[in-house]
């Protein structure tokens, strides 16, 4: 028996197979189960056979729904919130009432599952070791031309959910600001239709130019890290000797950022702490 809690369970994200067994027990054992659409979760709880009662949780509910639902926690029952497809919370509107139950006193706990995210990046084949999840892009193409240029400039991989209606123009703003950048669009993940599509934002447009359908996540490569050509025993004494010669901090710091693979903020606080070292009045001290 689940104990009382509110359980933030994964489903399947297309194959109805995809979900573990911790999870089937949870949805049957709780007391009600909390879903975006109603109607998508039956199919899912009735595939499985089982009958817990089901009630809408999504971007609409109010806070006095919110309300009710913790009062059912404080009288001991366990709620299961799912969404969709995948696991709750990561872009939908879940949050909002797992943080009222842990403002309330309540146990929060999960069980783990499909992700659209992690699936694309599992078989997307692009350099990922770091990644950063976007969601889905604005809808206003001056909001999505900015979205694409954070994205040019960030080396780690990053990774977003589009709809078909919209990816033509995600890709053709890609094609002008990233072109040389590998992607994957990775469309109806695990469904009998799955379609996975890499190359340059050039090559991938030339699959989808004429729309697309189903349910989309789209990878974009990290750009790959230099071996950095100052080892850490080196760092110290190329330091000292750039400030021994005159440069200024903030020169020596933007010299080893790129020299030694260290973030700018990483390399200006190593020089400070070398400077400190050596004296405790620095002449270039800068604002």
């Amino acid at each position: 028996m689940t104990d009382p809690a509110l359980w933030v369970v994964a489903t399947p994200i297309g194959n109805l197979a995809d979900i573990t067994l911790r999870a089937l027990q949870t949805l049957k054992d709780a007391d009600l189960v909390l879903a975006e659409d109603t109607r998508r979760t039956r199919v899912l709880l009735e595939h499985h056979g089982i009958d817990t009662p089901l009630d809408s949780f999504h971007a609409h509910s109010s806070e006095e729904k919110i309300a009710r639902l913790i009062e059912r926690l404080d009288a001991g029952e366990t709620l299961a919130l799912v969404s969709d497809a995948g696991t709750p919370v990561i872009s939908d509107p879940g949050v909002r009432l797992v943080a009222a139950a842990r403002a309330a006193g309540h146990e929060v706990s999960t069980a783990p599952g499909p992700s659209a995210i992690l699936g694309a990046l599992s078989i997307a084949g692009l350099r990922a070791d770091r990644f950063v999840f976007l969601g889905f892009l604005p809808r206003s193409s001056g909001k999505r031309r900015a979205e694409v240029e954070a994205i040019a400039a960030r080396r780690e991989a990053s990774v977003l959910f589009e709809s078909p209606q919209r990816l033509a123009a995600l890709l053709e703003e890609m094609v002008a600001q990233i072109p040389d950048r590998q992607i994957a669009v990775c469309r109806e993940l695990t469904k009998r239709f799955e379609e996975i599509v890499r190359g340059t934002p050039a090559e991938v447009l030339e699959r989808f130019a004429d729309g697309a359908k189903g349910e989309i996540t789209v990878v974009v490569e990290a750009v790959a890290t230099a071996a950095p050509e100052l080892a850490e025993e080196d760092v110290e004494a190329f330091v000292r000797e750039a400030l021994a010669g005159g440069d200024r901090v903030k020169s020596v710091a933007k010299a080893l950022a790129k020299r030694s693979g260290l973030s700018g903020s990483e390399a200006y606080e190593r020089v400070l702490a070398l400077r400190e070292g050596a004296s405790d009045r620095d002449p270039d001290a800068e604002a």
